[in-house]
């Protein structure tokens, strides 16, 4: 890991970094993303270390199958049903109040 007297991101780039992104950032705000990336970095170039060739890169750490259910049809509710509690019913469907003047 980088020790903090040789950062591998310098506030120069995180400048350059934020004018490309069209951010305006304070003096006190570029050393502040300036030290954060060069923590992230570091993290990464550790990982990097660890990794190995063996080990498949993955976006997620556990052997996810199936996760989503499938789709079957199943019964629902009959028009009767369905409008049994309404307040007001029109035509079959739930009647509701008349909004922004429409006809």
């Amino acid at each position: 890991m980088p020790s903090q007297s040789e950062p591998t991101i310098s506030r120069t780039e995180v400048a350059h970094l934020a004018r490309l992104s069209r951010l305006a950032l304070t003096d006190d705000e570029l050393d502040q993303y300036a030290a954060q990336l060069d923590s992230i970095l570091g993290h990464v170039a550790q990982v990097s270390e660890v990794a190995a060739d063996d080990v498949p890169p993955t976006a997620h750490p556990a052997d996810l199958r199936h996760v989503v259910r499938e789709d079957v049809v199943v019964p629902g509710l009959t028009v009767e049903e369905a409008l049994s509690g309404a307040p007001a019913v029109e035509q079959d469907r739930f009647a509701v109040p008349q909004i922004l003047g429409e006809e």
